[in-house]
């Protein structure tokens, strides 16, 4: 198996809402924001070649909306999803698979296009993998979600015919497990992957980024916080025990990282790159 790190760009996001009761004076020591109070994010994904397969994590914001929904987000940077699939060798008829997190459109806006008047999928060979829980869930949006579960992203994987569900419990393949957390949003699935005698968790909205380590630092987007703050408890242990490496889909300058017990609590031990594994 070989794992890559596939950029595609940054995009901004409101501070106060990406770290919710969290006092700015606290997190803009590691996520300074600009005059807008916006803060800088990455879309990282997460592309695994195995064997026969070629699976990318999640599929970042894409192109298709207009500029007034763009102009919240401020897109920036050279990185796209193309031109980093290139650097390995690959371009987007090679993927094989792409599994969803979550629906989310930071996270699955780039899984349909625009072509001419119709909504297609932009990897025309892959198959699609949710979980029919979540799936529901992102079809029936809740008022607070409503915003970030668009339906021009989601309903065209369905019609088109490559939508797969997985159930929890199941694995995505002999190397990947597919773990799951509720408090960000019901059902979302974290890739667990067996690589090199190590273990890598993506992380991709329980973690989004080093600055987010700290229990309490739940983003307002959060729809149970609470739950958030009590599957950090839980998973954080586990990831020191066990030793894990972490990806993080959003840290807008850090790759992966691995956790450790200190005073003040779990907080960051080392700082790498996924191809430095």
């Amino acid at each position: 198996m070989n794992l890559y790190a596939i950029d595609t760009g940054y995009f901004k996001l409101d501070g106060g809402a990406m770290f919710g009761v969290v006092p700015k004076s606290l997190w803009q020591r590691t996520n300074p924001a600009d005059s807008n109070n916006l803060c800088t994010w990455a879309n990282r994904l997460l592309l695994m070649e195995d064997g026969k397969r070629l699976t990318l994590v999640d599929t970042a914001i894409g192109d298709k909306q207009d500029e007034k929904f763009f102009s919240h987000y401020y897109l920036h940077g050279d990185d796209t999803l193309d031109k980093s699939l290139a650097k390995y060798g690959f371009t987007r008829d090679d993927i094989t698979d792409v599994l969803l997190t979550h629906l989310h459109f930071d996270h699955c806006g780039g899984a349909i296009k625009r072509e001419c008047d119709r909504l297609v999928p932009a990897f025309r060979n892959a198959r699609f993998w949710s979980n029919e829980k979540h799936w529901n869930w992102a079809m029936n949006p809740n008022p607070r979600e409503r915003a970030s579960f668009l339906r021009e992203n989601i309903q065209p994987i369905q019609e088109s015919g490559q939508l797969h569900f997985l159930e929890e419990g199941q694995h995505y393949s002999d190397t990947v497990a597919l773990r799951y957390a509720y408090g960000h949003t019901e059902a979302m699935m974290l890739p667990q992957v067996e690589y090199k005698d190590k273990t890598v968790l993506y992380m991709a909205d329980l973690l989004p980024s080093i600055g987010h380590i700290p229990i309490p630092y739940v983003m307002s987007y959060d729809v149970r916080p609470l739950t958030t703050m009590e599957e950090r408890q839980s998973y954080w242990h586990e990831i020191v025990e066990k030793e894990y490496i972490l990806m993080l889909e959003h840290d807008p300058v850090h790759e992966c990282c691995t956790l450790q017990h200190t005073e003040k609590g779990i907080r960051v031990k080392d700082i790498f790159k996924l191809s430095e594994i």
